[in-house]
């Protein structure tokens, strides 16, 4: 959920940066007088994400702007689909016009992409997650966006949960830890509200984890039969999450081994943004 907190912050920071100064071409050729429509047109098909960031943009530049969203979140679109519409002062949204677009497209492009994972995995009943791989600042606007596209969000933040990956495990073996009994006084000492996920890339190393009262097993790069033997070892006594360079090809095949949680860092660091345009014209 983005906070109207996080919202106002976040844009207006983005309106800052493009016009520190106001908007110095509208300003010295538009007519302040001069009104205008735009509409918010699909060049291709994807799945909406960033209405009311879009809203924001232009809001927060001119009040007396008005803007009529014609989709949802997470709603599908076509090429030449008429998404929002916005009029006001000709001035106010040619300068809100790109940050309302980068976000939009950004955002939207996150939720395509995250549907083409969720629909690969229709009727498995599998969880298609993000990941913290974000752009920083913007966590909370790309975790909205998978959310759009029909996935789930992981861990927010560090403060979440507690999540033990290699290296934390190569500290521990370092240290002559071990990890079955560093788990147990782990949780002795977390509330009992805070869920411990513990990342393993052989199968050798989930009897330790089990042992230590882990509430998610995640495999990490592990083979399909690998996957299978682990859903197996693991055998319900906790949460089954696979990762790793995970694909649409790639990502039914995973799903029916029988985890229960598929997370893609791709869905935010590699999604391409949704070519969207803002056509204006004067009133």
């Amino acid at each position: 959920m983005i906070t109207p907190a996080t919202l106002r912050r976040a844009v207006s920071a983005a309106l800052e940066e493009d016009a520190p100064w106001g908007d110095v071409t509208s300003t010295a050729l538009l007519p302040a007088s001069a009104h205008a429509t735009a509409d918010l047109v699909a060049r291709e098909s994807g799945v909406f994400s960033g209405g009311e960031v879009f809203a924001a943009a232009f809001t927060l530049t001119d009040a007396d702007v008005r803007v009529d969203l014609h989709v949802a979140d997470g709603d599908r679109f076509a090429a030449g689909d008429a998404l929002a519409s916005v009029s006001g002062r000709a001035r106010s949204l040619l300068t809100a016009e790109r940050v309302a677009l980068n976000f939009t497209q950004r955002m939207s492009g996150i939720a395509t992409l995250t549907a083409t994972f969720v629909d690969a995995v229709d009727g498995t009943g599998v969880r298609i997650a993000d990941t913290r791989k974000t752009t920083p600042g913007l966590r909370e606007f790309e975790r909205h966006a998978v959310v759009s596209g029909g996935g789930s969000n992981h861990r927010r933040s560090l403060s979440d949960a507690v999540m033990a990956k290699d290296n934390h495990l190569a500290v521990l073996r370092q240290s002559g830890r071990d990890l079955a009994t560093a788990l147990r006084e782990a949780l002795s000492r977390l509330p009992h509200t805070t869920h411990v996920v513990v990342e393993v890339d052989r199968l050798d190393q989930i009897p330790a984890v089990l042992d230590g009262g882990a509430d998610t097993v995640l495999l990490d790069n592990f083979s399909l039969d690998d996957l299978r033997a682990g859903v197996a070892l693991i055998a319900g006594r906790a949460v089954v999450e696979a990762s790793g360079g995970v694909t649409p090809e790639t990502v039914r095949p995973i799903a029916e081994t029988g985890v229960q949680v598929i997370s893609v860092g791709a869905l935010t660091h590699s999604a391409r943004a949704v070519d969207l345009g803002l056509d204006l014209r004067i009133d």
